[in-house]
């Protein structure tokens, strides 16, 4: 019986030698532990899951900063929890990033879902948003020179209910029949909406950004129902000291013109034909230099759906998915910090990493 030969012997330098080839070839989990200080989440994870510890000694099994790096590499790629500890064994680069060798053991799929949830209820992803934003504040990075304001769907798997129980839904109860079905009623999103736009149907929720124009790092954001209108989030992400606010014509509206002027915003909102009345000539060439702002929000979401996993989420309920459209801004301004740093953007702000 023929046995299989390696063409070379294993040597003691192999996992080295293959490490440092993913290293030449761009590997983005590397490219941030060189610029990202994690070690600044840990007083947020300590204080949320304080307590929580099962391991001997009434250690946690795994180190808190291990697991969230974890959920960075799970939404980065888009992966379920069973996927992401297969690639988590499977992968050097993801060991690498996660301070891990061979020999180590990797949290099961249950671990790691147990472990998000906990974050999830204690609402720890806005905090740990907001710390990191300070990190860019410190630095220079969000300069208050305008804002850009948009939304973008972030899709959820697709209920399929009777028309009777979408209207029940629909009207903000429950399908009285689902009491007496919870593991049916488990797997329903009564939160998620339909809606349509350009002839693309969507269920689930919308991501609304407010980024700095200048450096493209979101500042703020809200998550609600896909169904909600751009324009009803717009007064709840501006505050005073914005300076100036782009954003598309879905916007413009007499109400929020006067929202922002009262918060000594200058608006440059794209202004809007109507029926009867077309845009002049003027309008026409200041929407256009408009443009050349506002598009950059589009870098922001163009980011998310081809660099990163996309906007597509398994989870059900809007506490659940709002968790995770935090996790996904937070991992898209980390990337994006690390991309200022690297390619020394905003000078001389870009080059500190303390």
């Amino acid at each position: 019986m023929k046995t299989f030969k390696p063409k070379t012997a294993p040597g003691f330098f192999d996992v080295e030698l293959r490490i440092q080839w993913l290293t030449q070839k761009g590997d983005p989990l590397n490219r941030l532990n060189r610029v990202i200080e994690w070690e600044i989440f840990n007083p947020i994870l300590e204080s949320v899951l304080r307590g929580t510890a099962q391991g001997p000694g009434g250690r946690p099994p795994f180190e808190w900063l291990m697991m969230f790096k974890i959920l960075v590499v799970q939404r980065y790629w888009g992966l379920s929890d069973e996927q992401v500890e297969f690639w988590i064994n499977d992968r050097l680069s993801f060991q690498r990033f996660l301070g891990l060798t061979l020999a180590d053991k990797v949290p099961d799929g249950n671990t790691i879902w147990d472990f998000r949830e906990k974050l999830v209820q204690a609402d720890a992803f806005e905090k740990l948003f907001v710390r990191f934003k300070q990190e860019l504040e410190n630095k220079g990075l969000m300069a208050n020179e305008g804002k850009v304001v948009d939304a973008t769907f972030v899709d959820v798997p697709r209920q399929r209910n009777r028309r009777e129980e979408n209207a029940t839904i629909k009207a903000g109860n429950v399908p009285a029949e689902w009491a007496d079905q919870p593991h049916k009623r488990s797997q329903k999103d009564v939160d998620a909406r339909w809606t349509k736009k350009n002839a693309e149907t969507h269920f689930g929720y919308k991501d609304h950004v407010k980024a700095d124009a200048k450096s493209k790092l979101i500042e703020d954001w809200r998550a609600t129902e896909a169904s909600v209108h751009d324009s009803q989030v717009i007064e709840d992400l501006t505050k005073k000291g914005d300076g100036e606010v782009y954003a598309d014509s879905a916007y413009r509206s007499e109400d929020i013109e006067k929202d922002l002027a009262g918060k000594e915003v200058e608006s440059q909102i794209h202004e809007r034909a109507y029926r009867n009345k077309p845009l002049t000539e003027d309008q026409i060439e200041n929407n256009r230099r408009k443009s050349r702002i506002r598009v950059r929000i589009e870098h922001v979401f163009g980011f998310m759906t081809q660099s990163m996993g996309g906007l597509y989420l398994r989870y059900i309920g809007k506490v659940r998915n709002t968790a995770a459209i935090g996790l996904i801004n937070l991992i898209y301004n980390l990337a994006r910090y690390e991309q200022i740093v690297r390619l020394d953007l905003m000078k001389p702000q870009a080059v500190e990493t303390g």
